[in-house]
């Protein structure tokens, strides 16, 4: 059923709309830099970096210039190089791989587990080889994963934990924030995240004194003063403009998660008798929905349908990692990884955004119930 002409088309994230209550402040910190004169790091970076830290509930964020560059010098910070293996997620953001790449390892696959699509414990142990040297749990849609089975399997093996929280700020498991109980996670601020840059950005978040120096060194080409280079860095800098929007919009960060999680409960109700699986909260977890993410039955001709409506979805991830062309063919057969096949069959995400509106969010839940009342179930 094609949408009506009285209907309004409901996108996937509205960045307008989010934006248009502190476009005023935006501006104004626009021509506060731009009149600073200071383009890369600088006061607003410093600034910013002090606020991220206090509200991530760690002792240190380091600014960078995205979320991938976040994972891959933080894998160099943590001693990761050429000859190691770094085992990641089956089902994950191909970043997840790449930054492993860019850090000169090699990306060994882990399938993960139906409930907060962390690591399948038994699939992490059998991945784990004489040459791993990390390990990159990622927190997936919002929902911190669940760390045990990747402490256990790191235990007494010199195996470093990165987390890759992309897609997470804000997160906890219990008490614990993202990045507090391991030695860091890598945040990435691109426009669609909960706390979304102007551009690419990112952020490297620890407790650790050693891994943040060690970041700060690593992000500007191993400069350590005076045009005196101690390592083999790169470029991976946050600049001060980034950063002084991220600043306007991280005290906003809370209300808006709130605004998620409050669209999230709306949903519940608006898809109850839809024959779908709905986003796990586990008790104690905080859930920052940066995606609302379904487990449907024939889920592509659910997608086409909504789409009919004006409805956006999308699919956060159609082919698992490593099926993906750039790996070697045959190298990873289909049925390696039998949980992350599955999910990226079934997964669709629909419209959770703080400026959504719950009569939106009931006219999304509306037309998925339609769709399967129609015939359209599995």
């Amino acid at each position: 059923m094609k949408a009506s002409t009285t209907d309004q088309p409901i996108p996937l994230l509205n960045l307008a709309a989010l934006h248009e209550p502190i476009a005023a402040e935006l501006r104004d910190v626009f021509a506060r830099v731009l009149a600073s004169g200071q383009f890369i790091l600088g006061a607003e970076h410093d600034a910013f970096e002090r606020e991220l830290a206090v509200a991530s509930g760690v002792k240190h964020a380091v600014g960078l210039s995205s979320g991938t560059a976040a994972i891959a010098v933080g894998l160099q910070a943590l001693g990761v190089g050429p000859g190691d293996d770094v085992v990641v997620p089956a089902f994950t953001y191909f970043a997840t791989a790449s930054a492993v790449v860019h850090a000169g390892a090699r990306p060994v696959f882990a399938d993960v587990e139906p409930v907060r699509y962390g690591f399948d414990p038994g699939s992490l142990e059998a991945a784990i080889t004489a040459k791993t040297k990390a390990i990159v749990p990622v927190h997936l849609y919002g929902l911190a994963c669940d760390l045990e089975p990747v402490r256990a399997a790191a235990a007494g093996r010199n195996v470093a934990i990165l987390e890759d929280a992309a897609q997470a700020i804000g997160a906890r498991d219990g008490a614990n924030p993202v990045g507090g109980t391991t030695p860091g996670a890598a945040l990435s601020f691109f426009p669609t995240k909960n706390l979304g840059a102007l551009g690419d950005a990112g952020a490297f978040l620890t407790n650790d004194d050693d891994v943040a120096a060690r970041i700060r060194l690593l992000r500007v080409h191993g400069d350590a003063g005076n045009y005196r280079h101690t390592a083999w860095g790169t470029n991976a800098r946050l600049d001060g403009m980034q950063a002084a929007f991220l600043r306007v919009k991280l005290r906003h960060l809370d209300e808006w998660i709130e605004k998620r999680r409050a669209n999230a409960a709306r949903y519940r109700e608006a898809l109850a008798g839809a024959p779908v699986s709905l986003p796990a909260e586990p008790a104690g977890c905080r859930h920052t929905y940066h995606q609302f993410t379904i487990r449907a039955p024939r889920r592509d001709a659910l997608q086409a349908a909504l789409r009919d409506q004006g409805i956006a979805t999308r699919v956060y991830y159609p082919i698992p990692v490593p099926a993906q062309p750039c790996f070697t063919p045959g190298e990873y057969p289909a049925g390696r990884f039998p949980m992350a096949e599955t999910l990226a069959k079934e997964v669709l995400s629909l419209p959770i955004g703080p400026e959504l509106g719950p009569s939106e969010i009931d006219r999304v839940g509306a037309a998925v119930r339609a769709f399967y009342g129609a015939g359209g179930g599995s």
